[in-house]
């Protein structure tokens, strides 16, 4: 097999979760589908490793650079956990909330080795706001308590289809990489995050809003190659 005859490999980091008392490494299977089946490329699973009780953080394990020259892509996916907010100045998290402190010493630096090196990415709900916070922004940890703000959030007593229903639309900022692509000013989008972005990193331009304001996809400007994130998930019905 030639280099031009090998699947494109996108790697996808992963969350760092407990099942009973072990710990794992996993990716959704939704985004592991839509990068092999909708993408035809080869998901790779980067584990997260970093910030672990016995591990040094991702910096200081793997060589960033050459990890990004492997790849022909990255998929920053969603999680329940949320970003930490000593990581960004933000005020402590209500109790309750669920981090991955692995994760984000992962894919933070990673996001900005990719983006140095040129790696097309892709960012979803999650990973959108690791690319805020990995570039110097800030989040909203609770969107639906702020004065004004729609609730973004998924209604937890629907079966997993209607969580992932359509749920508001958002505008596409003329000229940009998400309205060229879909051929309009105004798409409907699923909905199911608490956090978003509060302010947008510097680096960063606005591609969508919610009606309400919210910045819910940006670009990279200047970036070496496609470089975007959304707060909601299109990876899901993705032959749609």
């Amino acid at each position: 097999m030639t280099a031009s005859d090998r699947l494109p490999v996108v790697g996808i980091p992963g969350d760092a979760r407990k099942l009973d008392t072990h710990p794992f490494h996993g990716v959704g299977e939704k985004y592991i589908n839509a990068v092999a089946h909708g993408a035809g490329a080869l998901p790779l699973i980067i584990p997260s490793l970093g910030a672990g009780p016995d591990l040094e953080p991702l910096t200081g394990h793997v060589d960033l650079d050459d990890l990004v020259e492997r790849l022909d892509g990255l998929f920053l996916t969603g999680s329940p956990s949320n970003v930490e907010p000593h990581l960004y100045g933000g005020p402590e998290s209500a109790p309750g909330t669920l981090h991955d402190p692995q994760r984000d010493a992962t894919t933070l630096p990673l996001i900005r080795a990719a983006i140095a090196g040129g790696l097309p990415l892709f960012a979803v709900c999650r990973g959108f706001e690791e690319l805020n916070v990995a570039l110097g922004g800030t989040l909203h940890q609770r969107v639906h308590e702020l004065p004004g703000m729609l609730d973004h959030r998924s209604d937890k007593s629907l079966p997993r289809e209607g969580k992932y229903r359509l749920a508001h639309a958002v505008r596409l900022a003329p000229g940009g990489v998400l309205a060229r692509l879909a051929g309009a000013g105004e798409v409907e989008v699923n909905s199911l995050h608490a956090q978003g972005v509060d302010r947008l990193a510097d680096g960063l331009a606005v591609e969508a809003t919610a009606p309400d304001g919210l910045i819910e996809a940006a670009r990279v400007e200047g970036a070496g190659a496609f470089a975007l994130g959304v707060q909601w998930h299109p990876e899901w019905r993705f032959r749609d």
